[in-house]
């Protein structure tokens, strides 16, 4: 499937620093502000004010998160299972 870009969002193909997708000239990825603004319901003037971003640059990354759906759900997926490997290994104890 096609991604979708929207303004200052580059994808994780065409970024140098990151492995997902994020605003151009910074490294705050779209599903960190997507979950600053949907998840923590912070106003997206708030987020823009607080890391140095134009309003214009909050609303491309909602823009290319709802717009790229299946990557989005696939990011979410290798978050939460390097979430899970992370516990486990901190649960590790070596034996006596």
């Amino acid at each position: 499937m096609e991604k979708t870009v929207s303004g200052n969002i580059l994808t994780a193909e065409e970024s140098e620093i990151k492995d997902r997708p994020h605003i151009e000239g910074s490294r705050l990825t779209v599903d960190f502000i997507q979950a600053r603004v949907e998840g923590r319901g912070l106003k997206p003037e708030t987020v823009a004010e607080r890391h140095n971003l134009t309003l214009a640059d909050v609303y491309a990354a909602l823009t290319y998160y709802h717009n790229n759906p299946e990557e989005m759900r696939e990011i979410q997926k290798e978050r939460e299972e390097a979430a899970e490997k992370a516990k486990e290994m901190s649960e590790f104890m070596p034996p006596e």
